[in-house]
């Protein structure tokens, strides 16, 4: 199988990419990755190399790289979003600038390199990229891997960066839909190729006649505008059944936000007159910290969905990719 398209110039001074670059120029018609272990248990899965070009040839029309553009990778090629953008750089021929995984992404730029014009990363580097010496010279980032708090989307508004979020996993080669934080963007958008519907549950249902999966159902509830656009509201195995009434975590805690400092979470418990209802968990919170969350949830929700009551633990309970279990403590 020839897969080299192009021959990128890559700098990595560290080897930090060799192994999966190996892989990459080998013969076989596959590579391995990681999954993150975002929506179930961490696992090691098999990837399609043609897959792979269908979706670096997309992102790279989307955002106009070609051989003369720059690529930084601050991210861990054992995962799908390392890997694909090293794909980009071999489709595109593109310069990439590999960089040790950290807080600082962009911490160090080579004196020739002017721009970089996409790089990726995770919730958790935002911050430190956006406080770099170099954030002036780039043009676009992506962040996946994780929800993006409200502040954190606020943050990136301030910079002249254009800001992206992604929605895809592992199984589709990295992201199949954008949506523009810049712009304030509340919705998804697909990117060339691919189409989206929904199934009985109101889960989104990805059509990619391109790749070779074709159709991918997932546990995500979705607000369907087009077959090209959706509105996220959360995740299948967390949505709370309350007297008929279907209530979404994640969309309700992302109008919870900044009203504590304290960590918290929303999850369902058995209800003799509802079935389920909703309840608050939170972290190692004091006693105002409660009463505050629960007051801002009267303001900020629809009466149907104010969660009954406050659960104070003093840890929550993480998978072992440091995400935290929506569990209802015992």
């Amino acid at each position: 199988m020839e897969i080299m398209l192009s021959i990128p110039k890559i700098i990595d001074p560290d080897g930090l990419a060799s192994e999966f670059i190996k892989e990459w120029l080998s013969d076989s018609p596959v590579v391995y990755a990681n999954t993150s272990g975002s929506t179930g248990v961490p696992k090691r899965i098999m990837l399609s190399k043609a897959d792979m070009i269908v979706s670096a040839k997309a992102t790279c029309r989307h955002f106009g790289i070609v051989a003369s553009s720059v690529l930084h990778l601050p991210l861990s090629t054992d995962y799908i979003a390392g890997k694909m953008m090293v794909v980009r750089a071999f489709v595109s021929g593109a310069t990439l600038i590999v960089e040790r995984p950290s807080n600082r992404p962009l911490d160090f730029l080579p004196t020739e390199i002017r721009h970089v014009d996409l790089t990726a990363v995770v919730p958790s580097q935002v911050g430190g990229l956006l406080s770099g010496k170099y954030v002036e010279r780039l043009r676009n980032v992506i962040v996946g891997g994780g929800a993006l708090a409200a502040d954190i989307e606020c943050r990136l508004r301030e910079y002249p960066v254009v800001s992206w979020a992604t929605y895809g996993m592992t199984e589709t080669c990295s992201h199949v839909a954008l949506r523009n934080i810049t712009s304030g963007q509340d919705t998804y958008t697909a990117l060339p190729g691919i189409m989206f519907e929904t199934d009985y549950r109101g889960c989104l249902a990805i059509n990619a006649p391109g790749y070779s999966f074709g159709r991918l159902v997932t546990n995500d509830v979705v607000e369907l505008v087009s077959e090209s656009e959706f509105r996220w509201l959360g995740r299948y195995d967390n949505v709370i059944n309350s007297g008929g009434i279907k209530l979404h975590p994640e969309e309700m805690e992302k109008r919870l936000e900044g009203c504590v400092s304290s960590p918290f979470y929303i999850v369902g418990r058995p209800s003799e007159r509802w079935g389920e209802e909703a309840v608050i968990v939170m972290e190692n919170a004091t006693d105002a910290e409660c009463v505050a969350i629960m007051e801002c949830a009267r303001k900020s929700l629809d009466r149907r969905s104010v969660p009954k009551t406050v659960i104070n633990v003093p840890r929550f309970i993480y998978a072992s990719n440091g995400k935290i279990k929506r569990v209802l403590p015992c």
